[in-house]
């Protein structure tokens, strides 16, 4: 039985790691917040107190925190994963960093003699929950190889973009996209709810077009029902723009729909909804048309 130490319990690596103990893993788990192990303890896992513990003889390190400066503390700190893993085993990062972070880390991986693959997903809780995610996976080929038993319990799309960073880079690329169709949809659904329309009925033709999209689907009955439980925050998705417009600086690009979300999440951050579902933009839009103090048309 192959072991995984699990760094990193929340929205997203909490489903993860779960899934990968039910899938017959021996995965001991650690998040700072003990509670955040108790669904992996259920699950048959083990709640470990430390990073260094969670990696301790483990075959396979899995790292899904939230920022750079977390991975980095994580992996090269003196009680992380550089420092207390085995020689040889893999590390498989799935959090989303920036690509000259993950670089260097690979560097440090090689020198300390472990494999290292930078991995993030998209699909947000449901594709965690549903073990569908998109990975995007740079690395060493071979190494990727190794790590399909591990990739095939937590997602579906599954492909080996390049060498370390470049799955980085996809999820840049991969979170500008998703931050203008959610912005889009936000704009769309004000306009149809102006102009009395039936948004349900409306969504449902939209879906079935050229407008439909994994976006539309999971994010527009969060808009149409006012709800934004958090499924991937408003404060991870600024960081990823963050990532995608220092990056564009670095290589001389215009991106200016990446610059204009990055201020539309920052305005949304300013405003108190850092910590809500990024379907929350849709809120923004309101504020914009100077809808925010008025009834809901359902309540009016």
């Amino acid at each position: 039985m192959t072991t995984i130490g699990f760094i990193g319990l929340g929205i997203m690596g909490r489903p993860m790691a779960v899934n990968l103990q039910k899938a017959g893993f021996d995965v001991r788990g650690y998040a700072p917040t003990p509670s955040s192990a108790d669904a992996l303890v259920a699950a048959g896992g083990t709640r470990a107190e430390s990073v260094a513990a969670a990696v301790k003889d483990a075959d396979v390190i899995a790292v899904m925190v939230p920022d750079s400066p977390d991975v980095q503390e994580v992996l090269a700190g003196p009680d992380g994963v550089f420092a207390n893993t085995p020689k040889g085993a893999l590390v498989i990062d799935f959090s989303s960093i920036r690509p000259d972070v993950t670089a260097e880390l690979a560097k440090q991986a090689k020198a300390a003699g472990l494999r290292i693959l930078d991995a993030p997903v998209s699909g947000g809780e449901p594709g965690a929950v549903q073990a569908t995610l998109s990975i995007m996976v740079g690395g060493d080929g071979a190494d990727f190889a190794a790590a399909m038993p591990v990739f095939e319990k937590v997602g579906k799309t599954i492909v080996h973009v390049g060498p370390n960073g470049a799955g980085q880079t996809v999820k840049a690329a991969n979170q500008l996209i998703v931050a203008a169709n959610i912005q889009a949809l936000a704009e769309a659904i004000v306009f149809l709810e102006a102009y009395q329309v039936d948004t349900a009925a409306a969504i449902q033709v939209l879906g079935g077009g050229l407008a439909g999209s994994a976006v539309l689907n999971q994010k527009a009955p969060k808009m149409l029902e006012r709800s934004f439980e958090p499924g991937f925050r408003i404060d991870l998705h600024y960081k990823d723009m963050g990532i995608v417009t220092a990056a564009s600086r670095e290589a001389g690009l215009v991106l200016p729909l990446g610059a204009f979300m990055a201020q539309l999440l920052a305005s949304a951050r300013a405003q108190g909804d850092g910590k809500l579902d990024h379907s929350a933009l849709f809120q923004g839009v309101r504020r914009l048309s100077g809808l925010s103090g008025q009834p809901e048309r359902n309540q009016a």
